[in-house]
């Protein structure tokens, strides 16, 4: 485990080097996106935000590896919690409209409700911990199963939707930026680069968050929820960030929920690596606290999707920081 001043160190380094690397990866996903018409949406969730997630998966394996259920549980509940954060920070910096208006649409919502169903699963888990195949829950095997036909609906919708969000002059994405003259070859092995770039260094912050947490020695559960996951989520927010700034909304948002819906894997994952028995017979009760807040905070984010405020910061962008700290609370006060 490093030492708290190398592993600030490592983390401003690796701030920079995301900065970069993930700024770049979102113009290369939307070119991408552009010329195989893969669908913003699709492509928001597909690349950047499987990319973007591996930081996580590295974390959340490392904490079921070494023992620690609340925290390896924390990890990935807290990763879906914060990167919706960065939706209502992203809001602030968009000046055009509300980020959910500019980018409602019948994917991104799917993706949404999508997310709440997989959210509910570790809930039924935690109620039967003593139901194992071998080390792990059955309803583990259920989670990747459910993300698997749930990508296959999202591109249903996309290449068939039944029905649209209603255009208004605020809708959809700007206009694209003038694509390069680079061929399909090229630009994947751009993006598989920079992927590589965001992934190595999203190792340094993870390695580099766990050190912290071991310096600070707050609860587990807590640390992962809050410190990890919000070092480990930083490329999340510089490509949505970036996706903003070019004007790339739909990509953006897709990029943060299909993310989210990724990072629900990793709870298949720390079940997976926790050899010691299903994990959800080994979290406490601040794991379901937190679990609660995470899919109020996504139920939020979906009915921002319908409601389509056109305000900057509509009623999500508030509720949704909101719902986070207070659930950071509950989770502090539950036994």
């Amino acid at each position: 485990m490093w030492s708290l001043w190398p592993s600030v160190g490592a983390l401003a380094v690796a701030v920079v080097v995301l900065g970069f690397g993930g700024t770049r990866l979102a113009y290369v996903a939307d070119e991408i996106a552009e010329r195989t018409r893969m669908g913003k949406a699709t492509a928001g969730a597909l690349l950047l935000g499987a990319v973007t997630s591996l930081t996580g998966i590295v974390t959340t394996a490392t904490g079921a590896l070494s023992g620690d259920a609340d925290f390896a549980i924390a990890n990935p509940i807290g990763g879906v919690a914060i990167q919706t954060v960065w939706i209502a920070i992203a809001d602030l910096l968009y000046r055009r409209t509300n980020l959910e208006h500019a980018a409602a649409s019948l994917p991104n919502l799917l993706q949404s409700l999508i997310l709440l169903a997989l959210l509910a699963l570790p809930v039924a888990a935690y109620a039967t911990p003593d139901l194992t195949w071998g080390w792990f829950h059955p309803l583990t095997l259920a989670i990747p199963a459910l993300y698997l036909y749930g990508l296959r609906l999202v591109k249903s919708v996309e290449d068939h939707p039944q029905w649209t969000a209603k255009e208004t002059a605020d809708t959809g994405d700007e206009e694209s930026p003038e694509q390069s003259n680079k061929t399909m070859r090229a630009l994947w092995g751009w993006f598989a680069l920079l992927g590589a770039v965001v992934a190595g260094f999203g190792w340094v912050v993870a390695k580099a968050g766990l050190g912290v947490v071991a310096a600070t020695g707050i609860p587990s559960s807590i640390a992962g929820f809050t410190i990890t996951t919000a070092i480990s989520s930083l490329p999340e927010l510089i490509t949505l960030l970036a996706a903003v700034r070019i004007g790339s909304i739909e990509l953006g948002i897709g990029n943060i929920v299909g993310g989210n819906v990724f990072d629900t894997l990793m709870i298949a994952v720390a079940d997976l690596f926790f050899v010691g028995g299903s994990i959800y017979a080994s979290v406490g009760p601040r794991s379901l606290v937190l679990l609660a807040g995470t899919a109020l905070i996504c139920a939020v984010l979906a009915a921002g999707l319908v409601v389509r405020d056109r305000r900057g910061i509509g009623f999500e962008g508030v509720a949704i920081p909101g719902i986070y700290l207070a659930t950071i609370g509950f989770a502090i006060m539950a036994a």
